[in-house]
């Protein structure tokens, strides 16, 4: 087969107090990643920041879309000549708040801006004390192919890595902010391994790459737990970071997706039909 060779680039970071400095620093990591040749590269979610909806209430500060964070990720891309998945924002818009992860292309330009779907509200997770819930799904038509972003709890749902198979990814990203709770027992038994399996099923299940990009350290009762990862479209992990900060590089080869299509017809031999309890 014809290879498409693709170089993904990964950013797992642990994020202090200042958000300036961690701006600059996950944009060090871009540019690091860059000089190896990375061709797409994915900050975490809410990289700007620690992690705030451990608590109900915050001094965490919302932004607009065009700001000073999205106009740095634009300067980036085009300084670094790589497509950048900017991990995701905390978005204000004057009708409501959101967790916003938007793409641009080697040139800075937008090539997409999705609205994270599923937003948890649980102890430590009080996200919808913060966020508005999105209402679509976005897939980035780049170079490389399509680039579909997803956030975090979106990592848990089929639906949503199957619409964005639908509308013609090649590649999902997941930035994610996930870990351990000081006083949270694991009792259904262990979440990472739940959480990478389940990405896993996501690739297999829809012949594409997933990317999911996690950050690292304690902030307060949280360990993050990193493990970032990207694995092919047949479920083989090709890469797993540890607990360590780091811009990491890997090399996929989306022409896999068609040899995998061809052999098992996991899309072609869908019954639309059949479905029609997932929207009830």
């Amino acid at each position: 087969m014809a290879r498409r060779k693709v170089r993904v680039g990964l950013v797992q970071m642990a994020m202090g107090e200042e958000p300036k400095a961690n701006l600059e620093k996950s944009l060090a990591f871009v540019r690091d990643a860059s000089e190896r040749g990375a061709d797409v590269v994915c900050l975490p979610e809410l990289f700007t920041q620690t992690y705030f909806p451990t608590a109900r209430r915050s001094k965490a500060l919302p932004e607009p879309i065009p700001g000073p964070t999205s106009r740095a990720l634009a300067a980036a891309a085009k300084k670094d000549g790589v497509i950048l998945v900017g991990g995701s924002i905390y978005e204000a818009d004057g009708k409501g708040r959101y967790n916003t992860c938007m793409v641009f292309d080697e040139g800075g330009r937008t090539i997409s801006k999705y609205r994270k779907v599923h937003i948890p509200q649980d102890e430590h997770y009080y996200e919808q004390d913060y966020f508005g819930a999105g209402n679509s799904y976005s897939v980035a038509k780049s170079r490389l192919g399509g680039l579909g972003t997803l956030i975090c709890f979106d990592q848990w749902y089929p639906e949503a890595a199957r619409v964005d198979r639908l509308l013609g990814a090649d590649i999902i990203f997941y930035p994610t902010a996930i870990g351990w709770v000081k006083g949270i027992e694991q009792v259904e038994g262990d979440w990472k391994r739940a959480w990478e399996g389940v990405q896993v099923g996501h690739a297999i299940a829809n012949s594409v790459v997933v990317c999911a990009v996690n950050r690292v350290g304690t902030e307060g009762a949280t360990t993050f737990w990193g493990g970032s990862f990207v694995c092919d479209q047949f479920g083989k992990v090709l890469f797993r970071a540890g607990d360590r900060e780091g811009a990491y590089t890997v090399d996929c080869d989306l022409a896999l997706a068609g040899v995998v299509e061809g052999g098992w017809g996991f899309m072609r031999n869908r019954r639309k039909s059949t479905y029609g309890r997932l929207t009830e």
